[in-house]
């Protein structure tokens, strides 16, 4: 079973993650505890097999979706949070020094602006929501994510190729994601945030593995 593959990917992570929806809507624990972990940890198998290490891409996206797993596990239980938290932001550090190692950061200005705008209705929004003890944690993860998903459609649109396409509708889809889940959390529920933030979520760490250039041409 090649995992590189993207058909055979997705359909794995699919049904890990229908199984961990099904597992917090009729609340079975067992069932979050392991298939949220196996979906990302089988996106991040995929992301290595397909570029073996060989690049600075393929190591930091590896290295973005290992941070990722650890935060999935964090996200679990409600008080680990920040450490949640943090683990995410590193992995969009690691994705912001994948997308910065062919193209200089901010070389397209307009995805940034872009991206800032919607950064700052997002903290607005929520903001007043925001405990004081998460306030500067909320605020950095928003300027690396926003950075993240600017660069990455700064990339695309200067290198054009089909991986980097990949890329920077994966940082659309984690800007998304986390915008869903920072309205559900700091300001007002959304339905079916569950589904829509996983979705959303495995849909964006599969493309950015997918992106990954195949070495092993087999």
């Amino acid at each position: 079973m090649k995992l590189k593959d993207p058909g055979i990917l997705a359909a794995i992570v699919a049904s890990c993650a229908a199984l961990t929806i099904a597992g917090g809507f009729y609340d079975w624990a067992l069932l979050v505890w392991i298939f949220k972990p196996l979906a990302t940890a089988t996106i991040a198998l995929a992301a290595w097999r397909r570029g073996l290490l060989l690049s600075r891409y393929s190591r930091f996206i590896v290295a973005g979706l290992v941070f990722s797993l650890a935060g999935d596990v964090f996200l679990i239980t409600p008080e680990y949070f920040v450490f949640g938290l943090l683990a995410f932001l590193i992995a969009h550090m690691c994705y912001l020094a994948a997308f910065t190692a062919d193209v200089r950061l901010g070389a397209y200005a307009k995805p940034f602006m872009a991206v800032a705008v919607i950064a700052t209705v997002a903290v607005f929004v929520i903001w007043p929501g925001v405990e004081s003890e998460l306030q500067l944690p909320v605020i950095a993860y928003v300027l690396v994510l926003a950075m993240m998903t600017a660069q990455a459609q700064a990339r695309s649109f200067l290198r054009g190729t089909y991986e980097a396409r990949r890329a920077a509708l994966g940082g659309a889809l984690f800007l998304i994601s986390d915008l869903i889940l920072a309205i559900d959390k700091f300001h007002s529920p959304v339905a079916g945030a569950a589904f829509w933030v996983l979705a959303t979520y495995w849909s964006a760490q599969t493309l950015i593995a997918l992106s990954v250039p195949r070495e092993d041409l087999d």
